[in-house]
């Protein structure tokens, strides 16, 4: 167990440090938070392509998510379902529309770790 604390721990002091050094981010994580609150906004009001684009996003962090999950051997989002931490992300990137979808993702990740 404590093993799969450092390690989760190290996941999370090391991200900052990926934003530094072109970190290796592919897919949906490498688009920026304007886009994605274009497409959250479609979503919500029932445009199909952005329907289409949401369901990226939402396949991109189930996966994320996923190799997260099984590195650091916890549940990252500590239950939070999919849409809430979609959501979660969309307030994110009202606030900050010039960051990308991973590093909202990170900061989402990160403060659900620090709940007991």
């Amino acid at each position: 167990m404590l093993k799969r604390c450092y390690s989760f721990a190290f996941l999370l002091l090391a991200a900052p440090l990926w934003a530094q050094q072109n970190p290796q981010v592919l897919g949906y994580g490498v688009k920026g938070c304007d886009h994605y609150n274009l497409t959250y906004a479609g979503w919500q009001e029932g445009q199909e392509e952005h329907i289409a684009e949401y369901i990226h996003y939402r396949d991109w962090l189930e996966g994320l998510v996923t190799g997260l999950s099984l590195a650091t051997g916890m549940d990252v989002l500590k239950g939070v379902d999919n849409k809430g931490a979609l959501r979660r992300i969309q307030l994110y990137c009202d606030e900050h529309p010039t960051d990308d979808f991973f590093t909202a993702t990170m900061d989402l990740v990160r403060i659900l770790s620090s709940l007991k």
